[in-house]
Formats: structure tokens, C-alpha cells, sequence
């Protein structure tokens, strides 16, 4: 007996280009989305671990996993690879792991003795686990939901550009990233990973870049309630700084957004406001200037673009 296969219509893809273009034309609508996105997902990062550093070594380790999945042919619906709570690691090499992720050798040292103290990395004989019952975020149903809900909004984006035959519910996506976890897990850890890596060498650090990301989400919203939309990518970042009356974040609300002690804050702030990235009013209120146009966007397109492809392809798995 024949078994039926469902062979995808070439016809019905959607193409990089078209997708990268809706974004650019678009961007007044999507940034803000992505943009909130990013910084919800720091903020749960740095809750739980209140190291990004720490946080970016075992997502490393487990993107390593889910590209020898990949390299294997291997594809893991969510319920699959989370049937267990230790998932096996490849071998890691310390000197790699600190080129990879540019953190000093010592303090990547540091910082996986830390991660076996806590039980989050085991060595079992031969074998090395991540194990996510003690680190559980790992298990990422909030983004999972959160990445479903930000392509629904862009499916209707590129609905309305007639680049996408249909729009996607929120649900209908979070099944396709479900049912093909291990694979969309692993274009997802290729955006976010270079993303951070390439702000991190930026800022010099995750935490510097995260409480600039958080003056920048302040400032998208802020927009997007003066209802600012059909607007390109440049001229929107433009209107960031130039906008009258704009509003500004004071360290004690971006403390409480992010997590990041005040302290700590208050110092990588000072550093922001320094090299001229924000500017500081009499309200001691923080705002973005026109500065960081220049020297960040090269790094935005680099992101745009991973957003892109992966957008991309999610799309073509569901309606395929």
C-alpha cells in the first residue's frame, strides 16, 4: 500500500527578499513589536539568571545539540526533546567556549563550575547533561508564545503586502514551532545568539546593551501611541530621537523593568551618557540620541536579516 506523502507547492513560498523589503517598508509597525520582543526575553533571562554571561554559555551548549540534530537529519516535535529534563551536550572545550562567546577564559571557567555547583551541567562517565530542571528556562514555553504572537502580527503585515497567501494565528504558529522544535529552536538561538554577541562587543557587556535596549523599547512604544505607522526603517529610527517631547526612563525604572540592580544601572548609565549613546535631562530622565544611529545600525541589519530568514522559513513550514 502506498503511503501518501504531502509534497509542498513550490508556488506557494514566500521569499527572503520579499519578506526583508516588507520589513524595511514596514518597519514603523514591526520594529516596535521585535524590538519589545528582545527586551521581554532579557528580562526573563536575567530574572531567573541574573548572569546574561551564564545564561549564554548553556544556550550555547544547547544550540551546539540541536545543530548535531540538525547535521543527523534529526527533527524533534517540543514535547519530544523536552521528554526529559537533561539534555545531552557535546564535549566542551573551555578555550572555545570563551573565543565563542568573548568572555575571558578565567571567567568562563569561573562560571561553568558555577553552572556544575548548581546541577544545571552534569558529567555522568562520559557523557555531559544540561540539566533543565534546575536551570528551567531552558524549557521555553514563554518564548515559544512570545515569538508565536510577534509572526502573527507580521503574518498580517505580509498578508496585507500580498506576499503571504493567508495570515497565521498566534496558535496555528506555536504548533508549527512545536511540531518542529528542534529545528525552528536552533534558527531561533541563530538569531539571538549573534545578536547578543555583536551588541555585547559593542557595550562591552550584555547588561550595558540591556538597559539601552530598554530606553529604545520606552521610546518605540511611545511612538507607536502617538500612532506614528507607514513608516520606513530609516525615517523611524530617525523619529526616536528627534520626536518632540519624547519621553525618557529614570534608573530607577529601568532597574525595575530589567531586573539589573540600581547600582549597576546607574553606573553603566553614566557610561552611556558619556559616550554620548543617551542623553540625561533635568528630570534625570534618560533618552536616546542621535548618536547611536551611525554606529549600531550596521549591527541592526546584521539582526534584521537573521530575523528575516528565520521569519522566512517558520512561514514557509506553515503554509507548505
Amino acid at each position: 500500500m502506498a503511503i501518501k506523502v504531502k509534497i509542498p507547492e513550490i508556488s506557494k513560498q514566500i521569499y527572503y527578499r520579499d519578506t526583508l523589503d516588507v520589513f524595511i517598508n514596514k518597519y514603523s509597525q514591526i520594529g516596535p513589536q521585535w524590538t519589545i520582543h528582545q527586551l521581554e526575553w532579557m528580562n526573563d533571562v536575567y530574572k531567573f539568571s541574573k548572569d546574561h554571561d551564564k545564561f549564554l554559555i548553556v544556550i550555547h551548549l544547547i544550540g551546539k545539540t540541536l545543530d548535531f540534530y540538525s547535521r543527523t537529519f534529526t527533527k524533534l516535535s517540543y514535547e519530544e526533546f523536552n521528554s526529559r529534563n537533561n539534555v545531552e551536550i557535546e564535549k566542551f572545550n573551555i578555550s572555545d567556549i570563551s573565543k565563542a562567546l568573548n568572555i575571558p577564559k578565567e571567567s568562563t571557567r569561573r562560571k561553568i563550575i558555577e553552572l556544575e555547583k548548581n546541577g544545571s551541567i552534569k558529567r555522568i562517565k562520559k557523557i555531559i547533561i544540561v540539566d533543565r530542571s534546575a536551570f528551567p528556562f531552558v524549557k521555553p514555553m514563554e518564548s515559544i508564545a512570545r515569538i508565536s504572537r510577534f509572526l502573527s502580527s507580521l503574518s498580517k503585515i505580509l498578508y496585507d503586502e500580498k506576499v503571504l497567501s493567508k495570515p497565521l494565528s498566534s496558535n496555528e504558529l506555536e504548533k508549527v514551532i512545536k511540531n518542529n522544535f528542534s529545528y525552528i529552536w536552533k534558527l531561533y538561538y541563530e538569531v539571538q545568539i549573534p545578536m547578543l554577541l555583536n551588541y555585547k562587543k559593542f557595550f562591552r557587556d550584555i547588561e550595558t546593551f540591556h538597559i539601552f535596549c530598554t530606553c529604545v523599547v520606552s521610546q518605540h512604544l511611545y511612538l507607536q501611541k502617538k500612532n506614528i505607522k507607514n513608516t520606513n526603517k530609516s525615517d523611524f529610527i530617525k523619529s526616536l530621537y528627534t520626536f518632540n517631547e519624547m519621553p525618557g526612563l529614570n534608573a530607577m525604572s529601568i532597574s525595575d523593568i530589567s531586573s539589573i540592580p540600581r547600582a549597576t544601572v546607574v553606573r553603566k548609565l553614566q557610561r552611556l551618557v558619556k559616550e554620548n549613546f543617551l542623553t540625561i535631562d533635568n528630570k534625570k530622565h534618560y533618552k536616546l540620541t542621535g548618536n547611536f544611529v551611525s554606529k549600531l545600525v550596521p549591527l541592526q541589519e546584521i539582526v534584521l536579516t537573521k530575523l528575516t530568514n528565520f521569519s522566512t522559513k517558520v512561514f514557509n513550514l506553515a503554509i507548505l
